[in-house]
């Protein structure tokens, strides 16, 4: 459990989900930069394979077993809002996985826990390879 959160209120689910969409951005796109992407062309269409609800969905299930309790909580109460527009291009059950995947994110980046939302999202994007420098004389 997350000291911070211990009698403290917090954002509503669907507001955490809004606040980790954005860092989960973020994140993306100083992984894909690192991994030594440096074309805005290239790291737009790069991180459409990490921001889709079916991305995001995968993501949730590899961090599920690590969830503390609280996270957990805060994950199915997100997935089980009633107020998910779900897009075209994902099932509701991906939908709803990538909606309590930004809600943990966005609760541990609210909280201010940058240790756990780092683990988490390292976990979440695993993938073995090996991180790039950009070469600053070949970036846009």
């Amino acid at each position: 459990m997350h000291e911070r959160i211990l009698g403290a209120a917090l954002p509503s689910v669907m507001a955490l989900a809004y606040i980790g969409d954005a860092r989960h951005s973020l994140f993306v796109r100083t992984m894909l930069v690192e991994r030594g992407i440096c074309k805005s062309g290239e790291l737009n269409a790069a991180s459409l394979e990490y921001v889709t609800a079916e991305a995001q969905a995968q993501m949730a299930r590899r961090i599920e077993p690590y969830l503390l309790e609280d996270e957990r909580e805060v994950y199915r109460r997100a997935a089980n809002s009633g107020h998910l527009n779900k897009p075209k291009h994902s099932s509701a059950a991906d939908y709803r996985a990538a909606t309590g995947f930004e809600a943990v994110v966005g609760m541990l980046s609210y909280i201010g826990d940058e240790e756990r939302l780092r683990y988490l999202l390292q976990m979440a994007h695993s993938d073995g390879d090996a991180p790039k420098r950009c070469d600053t004389n070949n970036a846009d």
